[in-house]
């Protein structure tokens, strides 16, 4: 059971490293000016969001899966596990819609700004603060 604590642990601070850098990146890709940049963080972007991002989900959610399968009566009882998986799924959305502004990017869609991206970027703070508290304190 540790042992796939531990990868559960791991795995999402893979999934947050990455969720928190992304939005950066649309940043400084929605400043840039000139072509190579916009190229350049393309790039990134999607290797970031392919080789480390959704990767690290997937592992979440299949680490946390067989720690649920270890006690579900005990997980699907708790009022503070329901909380908690409410905001991993609107985690999994926001992943979700950096990938839409991904492509949107990558296109030349794009029409926010970077002051937008710079506030879109505050949302999953907000939500690993929620998520580690109940985690933790399990408060109800």
């Amino acid at each position: 059971m540790l042992w796939v604590k531990s990868f559960h642990i791991i795995s999402v601070v893979c999934w947050f490293a990455a969720i928190f850098y992304l939005p950066r990146l649309f940043v400084y890709h929605a400043m840039s000016e000139d072509q190579i940049s916009r190229d350049r963080f393309k790039i990134m972007e999607r290797k970031l969001y392919r080789g480390i991002m959704t990767p690290s989900a997937v592992l979440t959610i299949i680490f946390g899966g067989w720690m649920i399968s270890y006690n579900p009566q005990y997980y699907f009882a708790s009022g503070w596990f329901h909380t908690k998986m409410t905001l991993v799924v609107l985690l999994l959305i926001y992943h979700g819609f950096c990938r839409k502004l991904m492509i949107d990017f990558r296109e030349e869609r794009n029409t926010r700004s970077h002051v937008y991206f710079r506030f879109f970027n505050e949302i999953p703070v907000v939500l690993l603060i929620a998520i580690v508290i109940l985690a933790v304190v399990k408060p109800f």
